[in-house]
């Protein structure tokens, strides 16, 4: 595909099918297939070879490097026949002027000279526009190849005629000049455009390109390399230091500083040990590691990034479906109008030579190819840099919505704590006690008190007569005392009272922000004290707030939790709005009502109890800490442990937004104005075909510039 004309020609054919629904993308000159039957691969690239084009399946293995080495292959050609058009075209421009207008420096036959040295320029070195526009007129179509190549054809035609029948006079000299520097800048434009696309392209798969090819196992006792495809779950797999990790999986030996910067844009490494989870693509930077495979192939988290970001790119926005119908219809009105222009000036008495040179300059300063780049290319970026700092973005929906939102509800557990409960304000000697008692429960209040007890050097003692009461909590003999841990209930139960001014039991918020419950032990048929669980805040959570509202956005807190441990958070990160003791089930209901209040609405959020509050909202960010429901139901998915990178997210999406629209501005703006100067007589064909190479480059090189987002002083 050459143009943006060829991929809505392609799409069109596809969609033809019965039962299919196909997206073609032109920028990363995919297209994807849906429907049914054994025969549908067959069937689809059967209809891309009838419409002109070839087509094959794509296979993930070597997809990249097929597509890598096609780009390079087109490349160097177009560089090959630009040099050349080049050598010859300049000296010819030159020297045609100087002997049109300066008829002393003539020699008999430099008319034929000039023709001669012109021929090499509009037919091999303008050959792809040529071989463009024979293929579309078999097939009864049309595409800005088709203009550039009309241009080039009439102008070399014209300036062939007016030497071969009548003399070289000034305006047909000069003819070969609008012909071969036409074939020079189309050309450029062609040659940067494809560099600038394969540049943006480097951008969009660098997620892809992290996995490593092979993998170092154990098997039979011995440590072989496999293709990383053929690591089973559950299999022992080998890092070496400086390595990259092939697969997720579980640390069984080893400890090492890990890179994650490649993956979750995290930019300092992560300290893993025994038990600790790794991600494949990350490097393993000064140690050797023992994994087990937990995840393997497509299944891997960066295989599924990876595919996230390229589904995200395929999928349209409006208002490209709206370019996409424009360009449909464009090229053939394009050159209706060149030929009703050239009419027009024939009639009104104007010189023919003017005429023809006017109708040259209105069909190639019209090509749309700045339109059909608008879009994709900018998507392609965005989505390609949000990759790279850990930011997915799942589709046009999220940098549509992102332009609109003012209020954004946050999650507590989980999103802005670490969903991990940890013990807080217990004494040494009571700590012993309870975590004898807790060892034997499975109840995660007993996984806090065991992390507690491990970090504090407390080995618990045997228990006896041990008991789990559920919803209350458990108790068990220690060292000859009856021990018991859980609620006011179960100490009542006991025959314990607590009094109400004991230490925390007297109602007190336990120290530490979003103390989630208090836990009282009974030892002896007496009350022996009582400790605090807190769930954590992040380390990032309040810079993500205070970002948020540097971005003048509205903050809300939204939690099942109680009003005093969900205002003790909002207090600590600034947010003044807090709705608290909300069940899972109705936290979609107060987005909802967000919405019908006026506002645009976005949530961030991680569990199965956010899914529908993620899917109702505007726009949908899940961390990756998440369920997979979660994930689903989420625009934009973060999966990075900073908080921080929230307001990047929606910074991003903004940017990225803001990138299109300038885009389609400046392509239509062009267009539109551009056109009437043309027709007008005002616009040299020469200068039209370098505008037209420009404006191209002008939104890839604009799009281009995301690239740098997160690097810049001021992303917003």
């Amino acid at each position: 595909m050459t143009c943006a004309a060829c991929a809505n020609r392609v799409e069109r054919a596809l969609n033809k099918l019965d039962g299919v629904t196909a997206s073609v993308n032109y920028a990363t000159e995919r297209a994807i297939v849906t429907g049914t039957g054994p025969d549908l691969a067959d069937r689809a690239t059967t209809a891309v070879d009838k419409a002109g084009y070839d087509a094959t399946v794509r296979d993930p293995e070597s997809a990249d490097e097929l597509a890598e080495q096609l780009t390079i292959k087109r490349v160097t050609a177009l560089r090959r026949r630009l040099i050349v058009a080049i050598l010859l075209a300049v000296p010819l421009m030159d020297a045609t002027i100087v002997l049109a207008f300066v008829p002393s420096l003539r020699f008999p036959g430099w008319e034929i000279v000039s023709l001669l040295v012109a021929l090499p320029v509009v037919t091999w070195a303008a050959y792809p526009f040529h071989r463009a526009t024979v293929r579309n007129l078999r097939h009864r179509a049309v595409s800005m190849d088709t203009l550039v190549s009309l241009g080039i054809a009439v102008s070399f035609g014209w300036a062939a005629v007016s030497v071969l029948l009548r003399g070289a006079s000034n305006t047909g000299a000069l003819y070969l000049d609008v012909a071969a520097g036409m074939t020079v800048f189309q050309l450029a434009g062609r040659y940067f455009e494809t560099r600038s696309r394969r540049r943006a392209a480097d951008v969009f798969g660098a997620l892809s390109r992290l996995a490593t090819p092979t993998a170092r196992v154990l098997r039979d006792g011995a440590e072989i390399d496999v293709p990383t495809g053929q690591v089973v779950k559950g299999e022992v797999v080998i890092v070496k230091a400086g390595e990259i990790v092939p697969v997720d999986g579980t640390v069984l030996e080893g400890a090492a500083a890990v890179d994650t910067s490649v993956v979750t844009g995290e930019p300092l490494p992560r300290s893993v040990r025994s038990g600790d989870s790794v991600i494949g693509g990350t490097i393993s930077t000064d140690g050797r590691l023992v994994l087990t495979a937990t995840a393997v192939g497509a299944h891997t988290q960066l295989a599924q990034m990876a595919a996230v970001a390229e589904q995200a790119q395929e999928r349209k926005a409006r208002i490209q479906h709206t370019v996409d119908r424009i360009i449909a219809w464009f090229v053939p009105a394009v050159i209706a109008l060149a030929i009703a222009v050239t009419v027009g000036w024939i009639v009104s008495g104007a010189p023919f030579q003017q005429a023809m040179g006017t109708g040259i300059a209105v069909l190639v300063i019209a090509c749309p190819c700045a339109l059909g780049l608008a879009t994709p290319t900018a998507l392609m970026v965005g989505i390609g840099r949000g990759a790279t700092l850990g930011i997915l973005i799942k589709g046009q929906d999220a940098l549509e919505a992102s332009g609109v939102i003012d209020t954004i509800v946050l999650d507590k557990t989980g999103t802005l704590t670490t969903g991990e409960l940890v013990v807080d304000q217990i004494d040494p000697d009571l700590l012993r006690y309870v975590v004898s008692v807790e060892q034997n429960s499975e109840h995660p209040i007993a996984r806090a008190v065991e992390r507690r007890a491990a970090a504090d050097g407390i080995t618990p003692r045997p228990v006896t007569d041990f008991e789990v009461r559920p919803g209350q909590g458990a108790v068990g003999v220690v060292d000859g005392h009856h021990v018991v841990v859980g609620n006011l209930t179960l100490l009542e139960s006991e025959g314990i009272t607590v009094p109400a001014e004991d230490g925390v039991g007297g109602g007190r918020m336990p120290a530490g922000v979003g103390a989630a419950s208090v836990v009282y032990v009974g030892m002896d048929g007496r009350p022996a004290g009582a400790f605090a669980l807190a769930d954590r805040l992040r380390p990032t959570a309040a810079v993500a707030v205070e970002g948020l509202h540097g971005q003048g956005l509205r903050t809300i807190l939204l939690t099942g939790d109680s009003e005093p441990v969900a205002r003790s958070v909002a207090e600590s990160l600034g947010i003044e709005d807090v709705r608290a003791g909300v069940l899972p089930a109705d936290k979609a209901a107060v987005i909802e009502q967000l919405r019908a209040d006026g506002h645009r609405v976005a949530m961030v959020g991680d569990g199965i109890n956010d899914a529908a509050a993620l899917a109702t909202a505007d726009l949908g960010l899940a961390v990756v800490t998440g369920t997979d429901i979660a994930l689903k139901s989420a625009d934009i998915i973060i999966v990075r442990e900073d908080l921080g990178v929230i307001p990047d997210a929606i910074a991003l999406a903004r940017r990225t937004r803001q990138t299109i629209h300038r885009n389609l501005i400046w392509a239509f703006g062009y267009n539109l104005a551009a056109v009437p100067v043309a027709a007008a007589g005002l616009l040299n064909p020469l200068i039209a075909a370098a505008a037209m190479s420009l404006s191209s480059l002008f939104v890839t090189y604009n799009s281009l510039r995301l690239r740098d987002f997160g690097t810049e002083p001021d992303d917003d």
